[in-house]
């Protein structure tokens, strides 16, 4: 992600209007008190990891408020660089859903990520369990390497596989696959998963469908805004007194972007409340 903060109604903009149900992000660069006073709209935090130490880093998820949810305390499993981790606890029919986020700096310990990894995994496996992993882990899955093929030989004691094969990081002189969703296809069978093409970091996210997971759980719901003529001339007045000055103080065009985004749509939010 590179950082969430004046990123969150942008991010919104990219997955609207089909509201995945559960967001999973790495690298958020926040702290606790950051977190408190972000607000993603439609979205509760479910769990986070925030570094203390080094900085930046990080993990979060933000679960629909549709979902009923538990958080799962995963603090002590977290090693700043060798692994920033969370998750949450679904109960879905009689099953157990775990999804957790994990993020591996490129500088951090491969053995103890891995080793971590697999702890956090045997404390969740039960015969009853589900296990969705998400997140940015640096070991590129497009080609056959030394640190993939040790990930993958640990979680063949818990059956999950990566299930994404096309690349998530592009840039001038490379093309890699370093995040990537794990999970047991033969529990999930019905799934779909596909490229975020986004300008919110390096890389792009990914989105994964999988059918009737969340069947049981209540309709989903929309926001209603109420949108009239008075709403309306409202808005247009609210733009037009707007001085725009922060938007035209910075040469980096995704810092304007984003900052023009952010006026905009609290000022639409401000003129067209929810019904």
């Amino acid at each position: 992600m590179k950082s969430l903060k004046n990123k969150a109604n942008e991010l919104l903009s990219h997955l609207y209007p089909d509201l995945p149900h559960i967001t999973c992000l790495t690298e958020h660069h926040m702290n606790i008190t950051e977190i408190k006073f972000l607000n993603l709209e439609n979205y509760n935090v479910g769990a986070q990891f925030c570094r203390i130490a080094n900085g930046k880093g990080g993990a979060i998820m933000y679960i629909h408020n549709s979902l009923k949810f538990t958080t799962m305390e995963l603090d002590k499993y977290s090693k700043e660089k060798d692994i920033d981790v969370c998750g949450v606890k679904l109960k879905v029919n009689s099953l157990k859903v775990y999804i957790i986020t994990v993020y591996r700096s490129p500088a951090g310990n491969f053995n103890n990520f891995l080793q971590t990894l697999d702890k956090v995994l045997k404390s969740l496996c039960t015969i009853d369990s589900r296990i969705i992993i998400c997140g940015d882990i640096n070991i590129n899955f497009l080609i056959d390497n030394e640190q993939k093929r040790k990930l993958e030989n640990m979680l063949l004691m818990y059956n999950p596989t990566g299930i994404v094969n096309f690349p998530t990081r592009i840039n001038g002189t490379s093309s890699t696959a370093i995040d990537n969703i794990f999970f047991d296809t033969s529990c999930f069978e019905e799934y779909t998963v596909c490229p975020l093409i986004d300008d919110l970091s390096d890389q792009d996210g990914q989105i994964v469908r999988i059918k009737a997971i969340f069947q049981t759980q209540s309709d989903k719901k929309y926001i209603v805004r109420k949108i009239n003529k008075d709403t309306i001339s409202d808005f247009l007045n609210k733009l037009r007194s707007e001085s725009w000055e922060g938007i035209f103080n910075n040469d980096d065009i995704n810092i304007m972007f984003n900052s023009f985004l952010n006026t905009y749509l609290k000022t639409f939010y401000s003129s067209s409340p929810p019904r």
